[in-house]
């Protein structure tokens, strides 16, 4: 039977996170922070479309001011949902953006360690205990910041940004994604800092379900119960970031686990919304729709009989109700009965979340971000275009990413990737190694298709 995790309570603004809260649904912009006409309309079509916080990336000072300008633009206008920064590589940014927002998104992977490179760093325990002593220097100040604004922070955990010294010492492994939210949250707690959101994310559903499951495990170990953020990220657009999403997210809301929820679709931020709340809304009915599902496992297939009018509700509870159970490796087969949708229909629905699931791949797998104001090109129409193109490539994963942030780190679990390198330049990846540098975007697709053809031939 369904029950929500306990948590503790973190206040963001005017909204509670966790405790006894409603899980909280959100987005972020696409748009360039120091364009404060673009995010105020952007940011009002997020919350009137349902989204309880909204998020923009602040490369630097500049934009992380400008959340001031955006903030006062939607107060005026009767809009007083929280606000919240998301900053990468310059930890001095967070400092002035808990001054002007609601919450502060960092991450450990890049906050104080330098931007990884995959090289193996040796340390000694005096030597790793002296990089932890660095971080606690930089991260103390910024908490006394947001403690005399009232500003919320999120440790926000990416499994393609971990940094070369975490990666060093525990490899890429869910323990060492955990260990690296660990050494910010155990700071947070000795500073008596508990306004906190914890989030773990991953493209791959497996690798983010394990990896919140074990920090959840871990942080009952040591006493703490703070609310925590879920989302699968660069899972896509279309039907199959919505199952992709499904099956992740689902997977632990149907356990309990959850407390405020980001869909990442390679869309316009708005539509994410939707999707999100019919999740949480299902939450109680998929947990159910899962129990006599795996009840009912036989030859190694999960039979799911659904009662679905709508193909948007299908794929989401579907893929929701048995996402556990095809992570876990209850099953390797899925069957779904729904009478109204051609058979045909329903079986590439399970075989697509078998393959959103690990399980068995039946087509191309594109892990692409939803974009954000660090975005270097037209992130939705070359999505388009490389889909196009590649689409009968089975089993083939293509990794489309906006910028560095994530991009190589997520090369990782690629065949090959296509990244934002500068303002109208693209690198391309064979798995994280970078095989071209700046490639002037209107080459790119052409280049990327040219090195697949090369090594398919």
């Amino acid at each position: 039977m369904y029950q929500r995790r306990e948590s503790s309570e973190a206040r963001v603004g005017n909204i509670g996170i966790g405790g006894s809260n409603p899980i909280r649904i959100q987005s972020m912009g696409t748009v360039d922070t120091n364009d404060t006409d673009g995010c105020v309309a952007q940011a009002k079509r997020i919350i009137d479309a349902g989204g309880e916080l909204v998020r923009f990336t602040t490369q630097g000072t500049r934009e992380a001011e400008n959340m001031k300008n955006i903030s006062a633009r939607l107060k005026a206008d009767g809009y007083d949902t929280p606000l919240v920064a998301d900053v990468h590589f310059t930890a001095h940014t967070a400092d002035v953006a808990a001054q002007y927002c609601e919450k502060v998104r960092i991450n450990p992977g890049n906050y104080v360690d330098p931007g990884r490179t995959f090289k193996h760093l040796e340390y000694t325990d005096e030597e790793y205990a002296a990089e932890l002593q660095k971080i606690e220097r930089q991260l103390v100040p910024f908490l006394n910041i947001c403690k005399e604004h009232h500003t919320a922070v999120r440790i926000g955990v990416n499994h393609g940004s971990l940094s070369d010294r975490i990666m060093s010492r525990y490899g890429d492994t869910p323990e060492g994604i955990v260990e690296s939210c660990m050494e910010f949250l155990r700071i947070f707690r000795r500073e008596n800092f508990n306004d906190v959101v914890i989030s773990i994310k991953a493209s791959n559903t497996v690798v983010m379900v394990t990896t919140v499951r074990l920090l959840v495990a871990t942080m009952d170990k040591e006493e703490m119960h703070y609310p925590l953020h879920l989302g699968v990220t660069e899972a896509g657009e279309g039907e199959d970031g919505r199952i992709k999403s499904a099956v992740g997210i689902g997977a632990l809301l149907t356990e309990g686990i959850g407390d405020t929820v980001r869909v990442s679709l390679s869309e316009e931020p708005e539509c994410e919304i939707p999707v999100a709340r019919k999740l949480v809304d299902s939450i109680a009915e998929c947990a159910a729709l899962r129990e006599k599902a795996e009840a009912g496992i036989a030859d190694d297939t999960i039979t799911l009989d659904m009662h679905e009018t709508d193909w948007e509700s299908l794929q989401l509870k579907a893929a929701m109700a048995v996402g556990a159970l095809l992570i876990d490796k209850k099953a390797h087969n899925l069957v779904i009965n729904n009478d109204g949708f051609d058979e045909a229909r329903l079986v590439d629905l399970a075989d697509g979340i078998l393959q959103a699931a690990r399980i068995k791949f039946t087509k191309t797998e594109y892990i692409s971000c939803p974009g954000c104001g660090r975005t270097l090109y037209n992130l939705q129409e070359t999505i388009a275009k490389i889909k196009a193109a590649t689409k009968d490539l089975v089993g083939l994963k293509i990794g489309i990413m906006g910028c560095i942030v994530n991009g190589p780190g997520e090369m990782a679990d690629a065949d090959y990737g296509y990244v934002g390198a500068g303002r109208g330049k693209i690198s391309l990846y064979k798995g994280k190694e970078c095989v071209e540098k700046n490639i002037p975007e209107t080459e790119a697709v052409e280049k990327l298709l040219e090195l697949i053809r090369k090594d398919r031939s």
